[in-house]
Order: structure tokens, then C-alpha cells, then sequence
């Protein structure tokens, strides 16, 4: 069935429109629009009855998205002289090596299992940011803590691997990990993104040449490509406005900001059936 124009229109209209929102959590979240882009291509795709498996494509989709988001961000970022080196390199390397592992895992998963584990990492880190000391707060340290080897190898793997496979870029575990290191949430969110941008890369290439016999028009792979340029022309000038902003919120309304976000996510998830 050939959807109407109306539905198609009103599906790029909230499209653009979340895609202003991902730019803006982009820049302040270290999001890369993840868990933005995922509910929004899945609820577009089921509402205008279009072909394909809805959930593998809307994770797909906000890879490529992430992609390019998370990219822009942390050129933008590197400018401002917020991204510390040490903190990002070897660990993207390996996030890099868990992301491809992840990927070709979420091809394998049904799209139910998919959407459980979805819910399942919000909720899961929710929980772990109220109850857990070191994300609303950060105590008061001389200098910030580095990274050891086992974090960095094990604990990147881990990340790219869990990130890759639920289309959302890896920021929930890379900026609570960093807050407990003593960095200002604006610098660990900054960090998030170009910490994503591997997440994003193995994301979108094993999507885009994933066989599938469900792709629609206007799909590369799993990727649809129709939704994701609705989104950037959304999110790309959010983020050259956002990234003017960030550095001026507090720290601490920053950080309840962050966990009030996901946690807004996670009731959309579930109560749209994602």
C-alpha cells in the first residue's frame, strides 16, 4: 500500500522537527540523537504502514544520523578546546572494535528483542545514575582520574558492542563513566561525541549492506535514507546553535537534566510500544 501524501508530509514535518531536538541533544547530552531518532523513524514508519523491518531500520537510521551529528559536535567542540586527548584515544579504538561485534549481533535479533533491550538499557541506566554516587555530583578532586587499561580495553569493547547494537551512540555509559573520573558534565558530554562517531561508523556501514528483503524506497540496507536527511536538516543547524550555549548551564542541572531526558525517552519508548 502507497502511504497518502498527508501522512507522508506530516512524517517529514516531525521528522524535521525531532531532528532540531537530536542537534540540541547532541551538543548537550553527548546523545548524538540516538535515543531521540530511534522511537521517532519507528513510530514515522509504523504510522505511514511502509515496508521493512521498523525497528532495525529506526536503529539503523539514527546510526547514519549519529553519525554525521556527533561528528559536526565534536569538530565544533574540539574548537572550544573542550575535548581532552587522553580521554578519548585508545578508548575509541576499541569502542570501535566492540561497535562492528555489536552491529552484526543486532542484524541476528528479532525486531521484539530489539526493542525489549531498548527500554531495558534506558531503564537500566537511570537506575544507575540516581542510585549510584558519582553522576549528579562530582566530588572535589585536584585534578580528574585517568582511565585504566582494563576500562579502556574491556570496558570500550563493552561499550561499542552495547551502543552499536541499540543504535544509540554509547553516551549513557561513556558520560557516567567520565563523571566518576571527575570531569564537569559539560566536558563528559563533550567527550561523548567524538567517542560516538566509531559507534556510528561500524553502525552504518554493517546496516547499510545488511541483506534484507523488507528495504523500501529511498533504503540502503537497514539505513533509511529519506528519514535520515529529514532529521539533519533538523539537527545541523540546532547544533551550531547549541554549541554556543553549552559551558553555561550548571553543572548540577546539567547532570538532573541529562538523567530527566532519559527518563522521558523511556515513557515514550513504552508507551508507544517501541
Amino acid at each position: 500500500m502507497i502511504p497518502s501524501v498527508a501522512p507522508v508530509q506530516t512524517s517529514f514535518l516531525t521528522l524535521l522537527c525531532f531532528g532540531c531536538l537530536t542537534g540540541v541533544t547532541t551538543v548537550l547530552f553527548g546523545f548524538g540523537g540516538g535515543f531521540v531518532t530511534v522511537p521517532v523513524v519507528h513510530g514515522v514508519l509504523t504510522a505511514t504502514a511502509r515496508p521493512g523491518d521498523a525497528m532495525h531500520v529506526a536503529v539503523a537510521t539514527s546510526a547514519a544520523v549519529m553519525l554525521v551529528n556527533a561528528a559536526t559536535a565534536a569538530l565544533a567542540q574540539g574548537r572550544q578546546g573542550r575535548l581532552r586527548r587522553a580521554y578519548v584515544w585508545p578508548l575509541a579504538a576499541y569502542i570501535a572494535i566492540g561497535a562492528a561485534a555489536g552491529s552484526l549481533a543486532a542484524t541476528a535479533l528479532g525486531d521484539t528483542a530489539l526493542r525489549l533491550l531498548f527500554a531495558a538499557y534506558l531503564l537500566a541506566t537511570i537506575t544507575d545514575s540516581l542510585l549510584r554516587e558519582g553522576f549528579l555530583s562530582v566530588a572535589h578532586r585536584p585534578r580528574p582520574e585517568p582511565l585504566g587499561r582494563a576500562t579502556t580495553t574491556l570496558g570500550g569493547m563493552g561499550i561499542g558492542l552495547v551502543a552499536a547494537a541499540l543504535g544509540v551512540g554509547g553516551s549513557v555509559m561513556t558520560v557516567p563513566l567520565l563523571r566518576r573520573r571527575g570531569l564537569p558534565m559539560a566536558e563528559a558530554t563533550a567527550l561523548a561525541n567524538p567517542l560516538s562517531v566509531p559507534v556510528a561508523v561500524a553502525g552504518t556501514l554493517v546496516y547499510a549492506v545488511a541483506p534484507t528483503t523488507a528495504a523500501g524506497p529511498g533504503q540502503l540496507g537497514y539505513v533509511d535514507l529519506t528519514a535520515g536527511a529529514a532529521l539533519l536538516l533538523g539537527s545541523l543547524p540546532a547544533i551550531a546553535v547549541a554549541r554556543r550555549i553549552t559551558g553555561r548551564v550548571p553543572d548540577r542541572v546539567h547532570s538532573v537534566a541529562y538523567v530527566l531526558l532519559l527518563l522521558l525517552v523511556l515513557i515514550v519508548t513504552v508507551s508507544l510500544g517501541v
